[in-house]
């Protein structure tokens, strides 16, 4: 009977593990510069990063807060996905 509910406990911790490693991470952080291809922010490590913006109609401006997407964590997809109130 144990050898069951181990196996039971392993599903669900591997389950949780992958669901954990697969989502999206948003963060807070700050436009540096603005160019041509995008907003220049700081990823989660501290780079700077040239990022799009998926809010239609909205001028941001250098030094305003900005909550950034990794969808699943995948830097390439990247962007800026709301203001922050700081």
């Amino acid at each position: 009977m144990m050898n069951i509910a181990d196996e039971i406990l392993k599903t669900i911790k591997y389950a949780v593990d992958r669901k954990t490693i697969n989502c999206d991470r948003t963060y807070q952080s700050v436009i540096k510069h603005i160019t041509p291809k995008g907003y220049v922010i700081l990823d989660r490590a501290g780079s700077e990063r040239t990022v799009k913006c998926c809010i239609p109609g909205i001028e941001l401006r250098i030094g305003q807060y900005v909550w950034v997407k990794e969808p699943m964590g995948d830097l390439k997809g990247i962007h800026i996905c709301g203001v922050a109130g700081k």
